[in-house]
């Protein structure tokens, strides 16, 4: 069972994603904040991170980039709010596999998964 964490100020959108993720078989991991969920990817160290681009304290860019510091293999998705656009051309650019737009839309959430699987995949391959 992959593990998978997500970090997301908003608890209602950590809701949303337990429920999602919980059904497609994931071993699930939530965080309020950039703090909380860098302290739970040290310890669990999941395979796929979902990151609230915009968040108090430590924004999903400064995430983005420790986790790939430590662990470059990591499959990492930037949630992104509507108007977000370049913040997440900027987080693609550090080597998010993609983004999707809240309100969260299954269709968007499956094909990011597909894509975080995928890279994982190769990377395996190699």
């Amino acid at each position: 069972m992959r593990k998978i964490l997500v970090i997301d100020d908003e608890k209602a959108t950590l809701s949303m994603f337990r429920l999602f993720l919980d059904a497609y078989g994931y071993s699930v991991y939530t965080a309020e904040n950039a703090t909380e969920g860098l302290a739970i990817f040290q310890k669990e160290k999941p395979e796929i991170v979902l990151t609230d681009i915009k968040m108090p304290g430590i924004d999903g860019l400064a995430v983005l980039q420790r986790i790939k510091e430590v662990a470059p293999q990591t499959a990492v998705i930037v949630i992104t709010g509507h108007g977000d656009t370049a913040l997440a051309e900027q987080a693609v650019a550090l080597d998010a596999v993609d983004f999707i737009h809240k309100p969260i839309k299954k269709e968007a959430l499956d094909a990011a998964l597909k894509k975080a699987r995928e890279k994982l995949d190769s990377a395996v391959d190699i």
